[in-house]
């Protein structure tokens, strides 16, 4: 190995260590807080730790029903946005027409709107059909801010789709479901993945939609944790921000692990 490469690669290796501690940096600094006690000012280390914050949190319900509250929303609307956001990328993504270009401006009005002027009215017109303050309302609120997202992941990958495959698969009989299910969604399966992630990120961090539309009815970690923001206890933020992080981080991970399969089945059909 010549020394240009050499110095090349050791540049390398120690921008992506650089970038790994960044990344890591506010989460061990989470962890710091959230699994000790006494930490002062100039002390560079906790000097005691302890496992009881960690403990109220689990034992408290108002966590664990947050938590799972917002699960539960982010599931629903990534079930939901794929169920829109499908047929809409499909025909943006493969097909040419006229008002094409207003079609897309107007579905990514919602990610120039100020959320507060979606979230205010949203709020007037959930509240005179009875939504405000309900899950329900709160997932249709969700959507607006994910749909576009998942829209955009999919006909990116439909303007890349070969109908010649669906063609041929109605050539050979396969009736229209058969079709969408195994040659359609399989071939689209990456960005389906992908598009998922996005709507569950997005809906998963959501606070001031919650918050306008759930009215204190619905409570997700967001709302719990800003709350818990502005009691100025470092341990309790510390604890409830590191849930915060995990379901993201367990959603990543496995989207990977899928994308992963996915791609080594390819490999091996080919």
């Amino acid at each position: 190995m010549s020394r240009y490469n050499q110095m090349k690669h050791t540049f390398t290796y120690t921008l992506r260590i650089l970038l790994y501690l960044i990344l890591i940096a506010p989460l061990l600094l989470f962890a710091a807080y959230a699994f000790s006690t006494r930490w002062f000012f100039p002390q560079p280390f906790p000097v005691e730790w302890t496992m009881g914050t960690f403990q109220r949190a689990i034992n408290d319900s108002r966590t664990l029903s947050s938590m799972a509250q917002g699960v539960w929303i982010a599931f629903l609307v990534s079930i939901l946005s794929l169920i829109l956001a499908l047929p809409t990328a499909r025909v943006l993504g493969l097909r040419k027409f006229r008002g094409r270009q207003l079609a897309w401006l107007l579905l990514f009005l919602p990610t120039v709107i100020p959320p507060l002027a979606v979230g205010m009215g949203l709020n007037i017109l959930f509240l005179r059909i009875g939504l405000a303050g309900t899950i329900t309302g709160v997932v249709l609120a969700h959507i607006i801010p994910t749909l576009p997202y998942t829209i955009f992941t999919l006909s990116s990958a439909f303007a890349r789709f070969d109908e010649n495959y669906e063609y041929q698969a109605l050539a050979l009989g396969a009736s229209p479901w058969q079709i969408f299910l195994k040659v359609t969604l399989r071939m689209m399966t990456p960005s389906l993945v992908v598009a998922t992630l996005f709507a569950f990120l997005i809906s998963w961090s959501q606070y001031l939609l919650t918050l306008l539309i759930g009215g204190g009815q619905v409570i997700t970690l967001p709302i719990l944790l800003f709350s818990a923001a502005s009691g100025g206890n470092p341990s309790i933020i510390a604890m409830l921000s590191l849930l915060f992080v995990a379901p993201p981080v367990m959603v990543i991970a496995f989207t990977a692990r899928s994308l992963n399969q996915h791609g080594n089945e390819i490999r091996e059909q080919y």
